[in-house]
């Protein structure tokens, strides 16, 4: 006969699963309104430019794209923190959480200055990829002008993961907030010479830029001071130690290529469509800007899914630790399919929200419902990637990613939106064949992962 407690383990297992999307949702808001805040900032810049001239605006947001796609390397590569502190701290191991925040700061300073030495003229690249040569040089001052700022950028990234992974996430919240304040008023002053400011145009948004980056990384130190000095005050001469760093770079060095991988397909596929025409590159930024906009949710239950996943090993918890993961790809699942039906059903009205003129429209009109497709398995990839961060497993996944991205959708989209002229469309369906392709190819390697045994990295 079955026992009471027996009759009771579908009841206590709902009341878990519940329990867990609350801790999800409560993790992932704040980390969505961050993504947000740091693409405000983007948006800023672009608009301020936008009213100086058509030169400062393609000026500005070439040097914004090729500046973070330089950036988002480091970036990537110090996400390895999110498996080594979360699991460090739910296994209550606060002396290995310290070393890995230590460790985590010394190579954002590293990569920072191998960085801004690469970023520092950019004009052999620019010319290389066939840019108009009339911006490139006011393309190369704006991304001068934001090299102070890699720094600062790459040391927030530690700080943030950090208390992320702690389920801290108020600090980053209370410094974009306030960085985008910064960010507007230093535009402002720096592009037009407000205030007493010099009239700097292009150089001055850069300037803002690094400004407002330096106000992120300063606010969330000395907001996160409480929790995190105990782990900076206790420095030893080990974290200079190359051999130390042997987890660290060998989760990295997979993150960091993953995310350049990804980036720079956007990137790619821009430039091909660029080739077609400005119409059809204006309707392509439409709908990238709306699956842009609503691909910060699922990027926040991905940030999540890396703390609750590496919590949850980290303190032994296997059932934990499916649990959290079903949960984020179910909630990630969920938000893009919603996204997908308003792409479907209102794809005209969207379109209409960012210009009037009415053949740039139709054609992004007629992207919105393939990007519907898009976002459903955009969603499921990137959180996907996240569970398996969380477990400390990315070398595998930066192969996927590489298959998925750049073997498979590149290709096809070329194909399809170019060989065989099937143009935007082709495009957009190449993107779409390389992402559902990736997040079939996460989702299998969650289940082999998550069904071995589980155990912490590092």
């Amino acid at each position: 006969m079955d026992t009471l407690e027996d009759k009771n383990e579908p009841a206590r297992r709902r009341a878990a699963v519940r329990q867990e999307i609350r801790e999800v949702v409560k993790l992932a808001t704040p980390v969505v309104i961050v993504q947000v805040g740091m693409m405000a900032m983007g948006v800023v810049d672009t608009m301020m430019l936008g009213r100086v001239s058509e030169h400062a605006l393609a000026a500005g947001a070439l040097g914004h794209v090729m500046s973070f796609g330089m950036m988002v390397f480091g970036m990537g590569f110090l996400m390895a923190l999110d498996p080594l502190i979360s699991q460090a701290f739910g296994a209550d191991d606060q002396v290995r959480l310290g070393r890995h925040l230590q460790r985590g700061l010394v190579v954002a300073v590293i990569l920072s200055a191998v960085l801004s030495v690469v970023m520092w003229d950019l004009r052999w690249l620019m010319h290389a990829l066939g840019q108009d040569a009339s911006i490139i040089d006011d393309t190369a001052a704006y991304i001068r002008a934001a090299v102070p700022g890699v720094v600062a950028f790459l040391l927030f990234t530690v700080l943030r993961q950090t208390l992320q992974a702690m389920s801290q996430t108020r600090q980053a919240l209370v410094a974009i907030v306030v960085a985008n304040a910064v960010n507007v008023v230093a535009n402002y002053s720096l592009i037009f010479g407000h205030w007493g400011a010099p009239k700097m145009g292009v150089v001055g948004s850069g300037l803002a830029t690094s400004l407002s980056r330096w106000t992120m990384a300063l606010l969330i130190a000395w907001a996160g001071w409480p929790i995190l000095g105990r782990y900076l005050k206790d420095l030893r001469r080990a974290i200079f130690h190359p051999t130390t760093y042997g987890p660290l770079v060998r989760l990295g060095i997979p993150i960091g290529f993953q995310v350049s991988l990804e980036m720079w397909l956007f990137t790619a596929v821009a430039l091909l469509m660029g080739n077609l025409g400005a119409r059809e590159l204006a309707a392509h930024q439409i709908a990238l800007n709306l699956a842009a906009l609503s691909f910060m949710v699922p990027l926040g239950i991905a940030g999540a899914a890396a703390t609750r996943v590496g919590n949850a090993i980290g303190r032994g918890d296997a059932d934990g630790t499916r649990r959290s993961a079903g949960v984020c790809l179910g909630l990630g699942a969920g938000v893009m399919t919603f996204s997908a039906v308003i792409f479907a059903v209102f794809p005209t009205a969207l379109a209409r929200l960012y210009t009037s003129e009415m053949p740039v429209v139709m054609l992004a009109a007629t992207l919105l419902p393939i990007a519907a497709v898009f976002q459903v398995v955009d969603g499921l990839q990137v959180v996907g990637a996240g569970v398996l961060r969380g477990a400390a497993d990315t070398r595998i996944p930066a192969i996927i990613a590489f298959v998925g991205y750049w073997l498979l959708g590149l290709p096809v989209a070329y194909v399809f939106g170019i060989h065989l002229g099937y143009g935007p469309r082709g495009l957009w369906w190449g993107l779409t064949l390389g992402l559902a392709a990736t997040a079939m190819l996460f989702l299998a390697r969650i289940r082999v992962t998550l069904r071995g045994e589980l155990s912490r990295y590092a």
